[in-house]
């Protein structure tokens, strides 16, 4: 693909280059057969930008894990991964939209259960008493890339009779008048099991991601404890922070 830059236009050199970078890695050559790029010093003399500019379009695409930089190969288009930012989070089903990633339900499992200690002090009940547990292995068409566990408080009043196949936060929203406001997150890396691993069609001691989500409403009520098992080669996690100046 050739890439023209408008050198008069009001938008930035290094976004044109993202945005024609963007294109250009959906192309068969990239996408599917892994090309990698041109170094930065070809790049930069092809467009007429200085090495500077080119390296920050680039960057923010390495940054966003479209590109990858491997040492002694080049940039390359990044496998493709789940991309989740922290900030203004979303729910699964909205993170997979955004990205425009077709999810497919594997397993669904709802119950009621007695929780364990840690998830009754969460939502401040008995030790007797029982919550409902909705699990949902979940992927692509090609394969499951994660396995959920979530607990909600009895308060809302599910009754496990809703169409989980909806967007959560949907069901909660539209059926229940609950809106979810705060997530507090906790991402750790360990090996997985022989369960976990047969769920997610790895190797038992492939490395995932466990990502536990606690989700509050605008009151700061507890609504829904949930962890996540990611295939650790389908999960991207970014932070982007700004320093006070």
């Amino acid at each position: 693909m050739k890439i023209a830059l408008d050198h008069s236009s009001h938008i930035p050199l290094y976004i044109q280059i993202e945005d024609h970078i963007r294109n250009m890695i959906q192309e068969p050559e990239y996408k599917k057969e892994k090309k990698k790029l041109p170094n930065e010093i070809d790049f930069s003399r092809q467009l007429g930008v200085s090495r500077n500019t080119m390296r920050q379009a680039i960057n923010k695409l390495v940054y966003e894990g479209l590109l990858v930089r491997k040492k002694g190969i080049g940039t390359v288009v990044a496998d493709a991964a789940i991309t989740s930012k922290a900030g203004n989070w979303m729910s699964f089903s909205q993170e997979m939209k955004t990205l425009g990633i077709e999810i497919k339900n594997y397993e669904l499992y709802v119950g009621w259960v007695k929780p364990p200690k840690d998830i009754c002090r969460f939502f401040e009940i008995e030790e007797e008493a029982k919550i409902l547990k909705l699990e949902r292995l979940r992927g692509n068409p090609e394969h499951p890339f994660v396995y959920f566990i979530s607990y909600f408080n009895p308060r809302i009043g599910l009754n496990g009779n809703e169409d989980f196949s909806r967007p959560l936060y949907e069901i909660l929203e539209k059926d229940y008048h609950i809106i979810v406001k705060l997530s507090k997150e906790e991402i750790s890396a360990l090996l997985a099991d022989s369960s976990l691993a047969e769920k997610l069609e790895i190797k038992a001691g492939d490395p995932i991601l466990k990502r536990k989500r606690f989700v509050f409403d605008p009151g700061g009520r507890p609504v829904e404890w949930n962890v996540g098992y990611y295939r650790a080669d389908s999960f991207v996690y970014t932070i982007e922070s700004e320093r006070e100046i």
